[in-house]
C-alpha cells in the first residue's frame, strides 16, 4: 500500500469521527434543555451544601469547548428566605462528557463568581447565618439529603467574592474584597481545606485553612484547625482545634511575626500609636480564644530587641481591653523614650508642639513588667517593677520600685486626656541616689555631687510642654548628705575677697565646694518656683538662699549670703552677699559689689563720699584746686557725681584742635 493511500485513509477516519463528534454535539443540544440542566444542578448543590438555590436570571447551556451550565443571579439559603446571606453573581458548572452523552448531568467542579457573603450579628451574638449551619451540619453529617444520589463533585472555586462582617454590638462592619479561594470538599472523607487569598483594608493576604472534621465543627464538636495567614503586614500560624457550642472556643499554638508592630496595629485598629519605637514583633504562645476574648499562656514575646516571658488577654468585650504580666531580662526603652521631647530641637526652650492623646481612646490597658535591667536613653535602672493602666482617658504609670542611680525609685505618673489637652500629676521619690547622674538625666543639671533625697509632688495642664511648664503647681524638696556643689570654688573666692576685697574680680564659676548638709524646698505656682528654704553647710562654708525661679522661661532669679567660718561654732568670719540670675542652664553667680567696697579700707570713704552730699562738694573742690580749673558756684551745683560712660566713637569727637603728633 502506498504511503498516499495510507494518509487518505487516516485523513477520512478524522473527518468521520469529528462529523460523529459534530454530530453528536448536535443531538445533545437539543436532547437537553436549559430548564433540565438548571434542575441538576440546582439539585446537586442542595444535596451537597442543603442550601435552597433561587435562580432568578437566565441559564445558559455551553458544550464547546467543555460543556458547562451557567446560572445568573442566584441567591443561596433558605427556602422561603427574601434576604439571602449568599447570592452570586453567576454560578458555574462543569460538566463531565460522557456522563452527559448517556443523559446525565454529573458536576465536576462549581464555581461561584463574584459572590457575596453578609454575615451579621445582633447585640445578643445572634447571626443571620445560625440557620444556615445548622442546615449545613446536617447535610455534611448525613453525606447529602435523604435519598439523593451520591455526590458528585468535591472542588468549589470562588472568584472576585466580596465578604461583609456586622457587629451591631460593637458597631463595626468589615469587608473581605477580592476573594479568591479554592475549596476542597468534604465527598468522602470529613476534612474540609481552603486555599487563596482576599484583601482586607486593602493589604492582600494568604490564606490557608484546613478543617479535620468538618461534620464535627459544624454540629458544634471539636475539630482540628490549621490557620496560615500571610501578608504584608503580618505573618499568623495557628494549629489546633475549635468548637462553637456553647460558644465559640479555640485552642492552640500561635505564632506571629511582623516587620512592625506599629504599622500592623494602624492597619488593624485604625488607630496610631504615639512616638516611637513599636517595629519588629514576634511571639509564640499558648492561645486560647472564648466568647471575645483571646488569651496568651506560655508567651515568649520579641519587640524591638526586647525579650520577655508571660501571659496577655485581649478583650473584646464591650471596650477593648489589654491585660498581662511580662518578666523581662533587659528591657530597653530607649526606641520610645527618644521620641519624648521636653525640650525644642536644637534650642534650651520648652516644646511647644501640641501632645495628642487621640489613642487614649482605641483601648483599655493593665500591664505589669518586671524587669532585671532598663536603659532609657543614657540611663541605666537595677530591678525594676512597673505598671502601666489606661482607663477613662488617663494613663497611669507606677513604679513600685526601682533600683536607680544607686538608690531607689517609687512614685507614679499620670496624665489625662482632657478638653484643654493633657492634665499631668506626678508623686515620685528618689532615696539615695546619685544627685549627679540623677539630676543631670532627670533635669540636664548638673551642679550637685553626692547622694541625697529628692521628692516631687506636680500637677500641671495644657496643649504643649511649655503650656504645662507655664500651669506647673507642687512642691519639690532635696535633702543631701556630703557632697558638694561643682563649678564654684565658694571658699577660695570668699578667702580672697576676705583679703582684698577690691582684688579685681574673681571667676566664680570654676572649682569645687564641698558640704555637710544641703536642703532645698521649693513650693511651685503657676510656673514660678518659690524657694522656701535653701541652706548649704559645709566644713568651712555657709550659703543662704532665698528667691525665685521661672520654669517657662527657665531663669533663676536667687540672692543669698556666703559665710566665711573658722569652725562650726564659732560666728562666721566673713560674709558676702551674692546673686545667682540667668539661664539655670548656665546661671551667672555675682558678688554684692557695695558689700565688697565697704569691706575695702580705702574705697569705703569713696563710697561714702557718693552716697553724701557735702562729702561731694568736699571731694569736688580739693579735685578743682589740684587741678588748677575755677569753677563758678553755679557750675558747684549739688548735682549728684555723674556716672561716667563709655567715650563715643572717634567719628563722634571734636577734632578740630587736636595737632597732629610729631614725627
Amino acid at each position: 500500500m502506498s504511503a498516499p493511500t495510507g494518509f487518505k485513509r487516516l485523513g477520512i477516519a478524522v473527518g468521520a469521527l469529528l462529523g460523529a463528534a459534530l454530530i453528536l454535539l448536535v443531538a445533545v443540544s437539543y436532547l437537553v434543555s436549559a430548564e433540565a440542566a438548571r434542575d441538576a444542578v440546582t439539585a446537586e448543590i442542595k444535596a451537597a451544601t442543603g442550601f435552597e438555590p433561587t435562580v432568578r436570571g437566565p441559564v445558559l447551556l455551553s458544550l464547546f469547548p467543555s460543556p458547562q451550565v451557567s446560572l445568573r443571579d442566584v441567591a443561596l439559603g433558605e427556602a422561603g428566605v427574601r434576604d439571602s446571606p449568599l447570592t452570586v453573581e453567576r454560578i458555574v458548572a462543569h460538566v463531565r462528557w460522557l456522563p452527559l452523552l448517556a443523559g446525565r448531568f454529573e458536576i465536576a467542579d462549581v464555581a461561584l463568581d463574584h459572590p457575596r457573603i453578609t454575615l451579621s450579628i445582633d447585640r445578643e451574638g445572634r447571626s443571620n447565618w445560625s440557620p444556615l449551619i445548622d442546615t449545613l451540619a446536617r447535610t455534611v453529617r448525613t453525606g447529602g439529603e435523604a435519598g439523593a444520589k451520591t455526590l458528585s463533585f468535591s472542588e468549589i472555586h470562588i472568584g472576585n467574592g466580596v465578604v461583609q462582617i456586622e457587629d451591631a454590638a460593637h458597631g463595626r462592619t468589615e469587608t473581605l474584597e477580592k476573594v479568591e479561594l479554592s475549596l476542597a470538599w468534604p465527598l468522602i472523607a470529613k476534612r474540609f481545606a481552603a486555599t487563596g487569598h482576599v484583601s482586607w483594608r486593602d493589604e492582600p493576604l494568604d490564606i490557608g485553612l484546613t478543617i479535620a472534621d468538618l461534620p464535627a465543627a459544624l454540629a458544634g464538636d471539636v475539630s482540628g484547625l490549621k490557620l496560615r495567614v500571610a501578608g504584608t503586614q503580618v505573618k499568623l500560624a495557628f494549629d489546633g482545634s475549635i468548637s462553637y457550642l456553647p460558644s465559640v472556643k479555640v485552642d492552640g499554638t500561635i505564632a506571629a511575626d511582623t516587620v512592625s508592630l506599629r504599622n500592623a496595629l494602624r492597619w488593624v485598629s485604625g488607630h496610631s500609636l504615639p512616638g516611637k519605637g513599636f517595629g519588629r514583633l514576634s511571639l509564640k504562645a499558648r492561645a486560647a480564644a472564648v466568647g471575645g476574648t483571646v488569651s496568651l499562656s506560655n508567651l515568649n514575646i520579641e519587640l524591638d530587641g526586647n525579650v520577655a516571658e508571660g501571659v496577655l488577654s485581649y478583650s473584646t468585650r464591650g471596650r477593648r481591653a489589654l491585660q498581662g504580666t511580662l518578666a523581662v531580662d533587659t528591657l530597653n526603652l530607649t526606641p520610645y523614650t527618644s521620641a519624648v521631647h521636653l525640650l525644642a530641637s536644637g534650642a534650651r526652650v520648652w516644646d511647644r508642639k501640641q501632645i495628642t492623646l487621640d489613642w487614649f481612646d482605641a483601648v483599655d490597658l493593665d500591664l505589669r513588667v518586671s524587669a532585671a535591667r532598663v536603659v532609657a536613653g543614657h540611663s541605666r535602672l537595677g530591678r525594676t517593677a512597673v505598671a502601666a493602666t489606661l482607663r477613662n482617658d488617663q494613663l497611669t504609670v507606677t513604679v513600685g520600685e526601682s533600683q536607680g542611680f544607686n538608690g531607689l525609685i517609687n512614685g507614679s505618673v499620670a496624665i489625662a486626656k482632657t478638653n484643654t489637652g493633657a492634665q499631668l500629676r506626678s508623686q515620685v521619690r528618689l532615696t539615695n541616689v546619685d544627685l549627679d547622674t540623677s539630676l543631670t538625666e532627670l533635669f540636664g543639671f548638673h551642679r550637685l555631687e553626692g547622694k541625697g533625697d529628692l521628692s516631687l509632688e506636680l500637677d500641671a495642664e495644657g496643649r504643649s510642654v511649655f503650656a504645662l511648664a507655664r500651669t506647673m503647681n507642687g512642691t519639690v524638696t532635696l535633702a543631701a548628705n556630703q557632697g558638694a556643689l561643682t563649678g564654684f570654688d565658694v571658699e577660695q573666692l570668699l578667702r580672697r575677697l576676705e583679703r582684698r576685697p577690691l582684688a579685681g574680680s574673681a571667676d566664680f564659676r570654676s572649682g569645687r565646694t564641698a558640704f555637710e548638709q544641703l536642703a532645698i524646698a521649693l513650693r511651685i505656682s503657676d510656673g514660678t518656683a518659690n524657694l522656701e528654704e535653701g541652706r548649704f553647710i559645709g566644713a568651712n562654708v555657709r550659703l543662704a538662699l532665698n528667691g525665685r525661679a521661672s520654669i517657662p522661661a527657665r531663669e533663676l532669679d536667687l540672692s543669698g549670703t556666703a559665710s566665711l567660718l573658722k569652725d562650726s561654732a564659732a560666728p562666721p568670719t566673713f560674709e558676702l552677699p551674692f546673686f545667682v540670675q540667668g539661664s539655670w542652664d548656665d546661671p551667672i553667680m555675682l558678688p554684692d559689689t557695695q558689700a565688697l567696697i565697704r569691706r575695702s579700707g580705702a574705697a569705703a570713704p569713696l563710697l561714702d563720699a557718693v552716697m553724701d552730699q557735702r562729702a561731694r562738694e568736699g571731694v569736688r573742690s580739693a579735685i578743682d584746686r589740684l587741678m588748677g580749673e575755677r569753677t563758678t558756684p553755679a557750675a558747684r551745683s549739688d548735682a549728684a557725681i555723674p556716672i561716667p560712660s563709655e567715650p563715643p566713637p572717634p567719628s563722634e569727637r571734636d577734632v578740630s584742635n587736636q595737632t597732629p603728633p610729631s614725627r
